[in-house]
């Protein structure tokens, strides 16, 4: 059998799109015995994950995402299947909007934030997202989602046959499970995530303000500036009390990063998997996330549980973890136990392999 993955997020500035397809397709070269795993654009091996950055050199970036411009916009010309090499399974990403006929069609379920909170998106977005479900998930053959949470949001909110997703948990890269701390100065709480609105960073800000153990422990705040990011990160750069803003992180230094966190807080308002969060519980962290979308359903009973739109909540959380090291040390047994027998790249690849079979 002959899989074709739609690699496209590889060549833009993302974030969870970009890292679940990285090491999605590295596990699936490692696991596929039988079958043959292509990528559009044609890769070999992949060079190091850089969310700013495409992973391909400029001449293929552009050439590629050129052909999928054209593609998007004249969908009455073949273009990708007059291109593309044969293959028995197509894999889109969101990138695509018109994919090509005769050909098993399959594509990832993210998460429907677009429909949920249209607010914390551009119209852009929107749009796009009401393309990829006209003309990609209502095609589909069948769907992987991330979450059973998302597979249920898609198919109340789109109308599709929940028979034809199934929940696939994306994996943790190894290098967190026994990663060793970065030296710290000052024992901090750890944000990892973009900087935009549906993260919810300002809340947690506001928490920050009025927590009673400032003084003994840190904010570090790490990710990019996202969508309508620019308040926050002015916010970020007035260097409130007890913050420290770090930017972006390079992938090979985050596991040190979270390893090295006294606990991890992620108060998003929505997500679709949640691989901080997953990412914290391998490094053995203890976790405070949101009571809402996925997060409950990847944390299991790693994780103290919040309303992500409550300062008061979030900062009696922080106060009530870092005041008790049984309860931070029950999350992290927790937290550990559940990455090493859910969130492992080889289990996924397995059961994506067992489902492009299906297909």
């Amino acid at each position: 059998m002959q899989i074709l993955i739609d690699a496209t997020p590889l060549l833009l500035r993302s974030a969870g799109v970009k890292n679940y397809t990285y090491y999605w397709i590295q596990s699936l070269w490692e696991q596929a015995r039988n079958d043959r795993i292509l990528t559009l654009p044609a890769l070999t091996r992949l060079g190091p994950l850089n969310h700013e950055r495409s992973i391909a050199g400029t001449a293929r970036t552009w050439a590629h995402l050129g052909r999928v411009f054209v593609a998007n916009r004249a969908p009455w010309l073949p273009l990708l299947r007059w291109t593309m090499p044969k293959a028995d399974v197509f894999h889109v990403s969101n990138q695509i909007r018109f994919p090509p006929k005769g050909v098993k069609l399959t594509a990832t379920i993210y998460d429907m934030t677009c429909r949920l909170m249209p607010e914390l998106h551009t119209a852009a977005n929107i749009q796009a997202d009401a393309s990829l479900a006209k003309n990609v998930l209502a095609r589909a053959d069948r769907l992987i989602a991330i979450s059973e949470n998302s597979r249920q949001d898609a198919a109340r909110l789109l109308g599709l046959d929940a028979n034809r997703i199934e929940t696939i948990y994306p994996g943790v890269p190894e290098v967190y499970f026994g990663a060793q701390a970065r030296p710290s100065q000052q024992p901090y709480v750890l944000y990892l995530g973009a900087i935009e609105p549906r993260k919810n960073v300002d809340t947690l800000l506001d928490a920050w303000s009025g927590f009673r153990l400032r003084g003994d422990f840190d904010l570090a705040i790490a990710g990019a500036s996202g969508w309508a990011g620019e308040k926050t990160v002015a916010r970020l750069k007035s260097r409130p009390a007890g913050v420290r803003y770090l930017g972006y992180v390079p992938e090979d230094e985050l596991p040190g990063l979270m390893a090295g966190a006294s606990a991890f807080i992620y108060p998003s308002l929505y997500e679709g998997f949640g691989f901080p969060v997953a990412q914290a519980m391998a490094a053995g962290v203890p976790v405070i996330t949101s009571n809402t979308s996925c997060l409950p359903e990847v944390a299991g009973e790693g994780a103290l549980l919040v309303d992500p739109r409550s300062a008061a909540e979030i900062r009696a959380a922080m106060e009530k973890l870092l005041a008790s090291q049984a309860l931070q040390q029950q999350l992290r047994t927790a937290g550990l136990a559940r990455a090493r027998r859910e969130y492992r790249w080889e289990i996924c690849a397995r059961k994506s392999l067992e489902f492009f079979a299906k297909v």
